[in-house]
Formats: structure tokens, sequence, C-alpha cells
């Protein structure tokens, strides 16, 4: 894999991380910026391990698997139209409780949201620890967390934000999902 694709990572994940070697890494357009796209081998499958929201200053690096072109492409078909479903095969991460809130977001209908506190009721949670695994959520645009909002308004998104990127990429997705 070029050098370049190493190096921009993710603006979250740009602690000097590296890949591992069986990994590849891809940056494609979005309407709001870019996407950048995680593919590895996984007890000898190519599996999905991660979707980075990027800002336009990323570089573009086109897909050089089948899974990595897989991706990008329904990732276009869900910008033109909010109702398509993804089937990609995820690479298993995170602790139980961030995969039941990943889940929880799954069932919240398209062009509707729930709150943190709705969302921890159900799965008997507290609302903190579902915003932070919401936060943590490796497969955004496939577990929804964007339909996660707080009580009184939008709420936050994800841990780290560089100048409101993610912010801005929440409301896109809802007023592509017809909710704002």
């Amino acid at each position: 894999m070029p050098f370049s694709c190493v190096r921009i990572l993710s603006m979250r994940l740009q602690k000097k991380t590296s890949l591992p070697q069986n990994a590849q890494y891809c940056v494609i357009e979005a309407p709001f910026g870019r996407l950048g796209i995680l593919t590895e081998m996984v007890d000898g499958s190519l599996m999905l391990s991660k979707i980075d929201y990027l800002s336009l200053r990323t570089p573009l690096s086109p897909p050089s698997n089948q899974l990595a072109k897989e991706a990008a492409k329904q990732c276009a078909s869900y910008f033109k139209n909010p109702s398509h479903h993804f089937d990609l095969p995820l690479k298993p991460v995170g602790t139980e409780h961030q995969q039941k809130v990943w889940r929880a977001t799954q069932e919240i209908p398209l062009g509707t949201t729930t709150t943190y506190g709705q969302v921890a009721k159900k799965i008997k949670s507290g609302p903190r620890a579902v915003g932070t695994a919401c936060g943590a959520n490796p497969y955004p645009l496939i577990a929804p967390c964007h339909r996660v909002v707080s009580a009184q308004g939008l709420g936050g998104f994800m841990k780290e934000d560089s100048p409101g990127l993610y912010r801005q990429i929440k409301i896109w997705l809802l007023k592509h999902e017809g909710v704002l």
C-alpha cells in the first residue's frame, strides 16, 4: 500500500498508528467531504474494519480491493438513496456494550431519531455510556449513530471533533434522511 494511504488514516486516528500488514485504506468522495474505508483480512476473510469521516482536504485514494470497491459502491448508493441497505462483512469489534448500542442504532427507522436516554433505557445502560459508544462507532452509516440525539437537541457526535466537522456531517445525514 502506498505510504500516503497510511498517513491519511483519518483525523481521528492521526496518532501515528500504523495499519496492520494485511489492511488497505482508501479515501472516497462523499457529499459532506470524504470517507476513509479500511479493509483487512480477518481469519482468512476480507472484512470492513472501519469507515472514517474525513474533511475535503484529505486526498482521494481509490479502492484497491474488491471489498473496498463494494463498500464505496454501497456508500454511493446510500448517498443517492438513504433507504439503501448495507450488506458488507464487518470485522467484529467493540465491547459487548458498544455492540448493543450499535445494534440498537440499526433498529432506528430511517427518517426518525431517538435520544441517548431512550437507547440507554432499551439496553439497560446510561445515556453517557450510549453517547460514548456512539462516538466509538467504527461503522457510521451502517450503524447509524447519527440518528441518536440529545433530549435537548442535536447533541454531540463522536468524541473528537475537528472544528464542527462531525456535527456538520450529522446534520447533513439527518437532512438526507428526511429528519431535519
